[in-house]
């Protein structure tokens, strides 16, 4: 009777131990899914946002993240100031984190 016993419960140990390694590799694959399908694309998208605000230059026409145009009058480390419209004392200092838009001088 025992060895019956024995038998049964090692049949169930097995079973459990395939459950846990399936959930296990359940869980792996859901994070290289959840990896590829949001952190990825999240990672390029910091990059070439990072490139285009390193890439800013004294004249460039630019887009802001409130939608205001202007164009680049000096650029620091850090800050650019700006120049909206045609008046010329219109002259704001912002965040390079603030620009959405670059359009390069030279495409004009």
């Amino acid at each position: 009777m025992n060895l019956l016993l024995n038998e049964a419960d090692a049949s169930a140990a097995g079973t459990g131990t395939a459950s846990a390694v399936s959930m296990i590799l359940m869980l792996v694959v859901w994070f290289v899914i959840i990896y590829f399908l949001m952190i990825r694309p999240q990672k390029k998208e910091q990059k070439k946002k990072a490139a285009l605000v390193n890439s800013v230059a004294v004249g460039d026409s630019i887009l802001t993240t409130s939608g205001f145009y202007g164009i680049v009058i000096d650029v620091t480390e850090d800050d650019v100031i700006v120049e909206f419209g045609n008046n010329k004392n219109c002259r704001i200092p912002m965040k390079k984190s603030a620009i959405e838009q670059v359009e390069k001088a030279d495409a004009q």
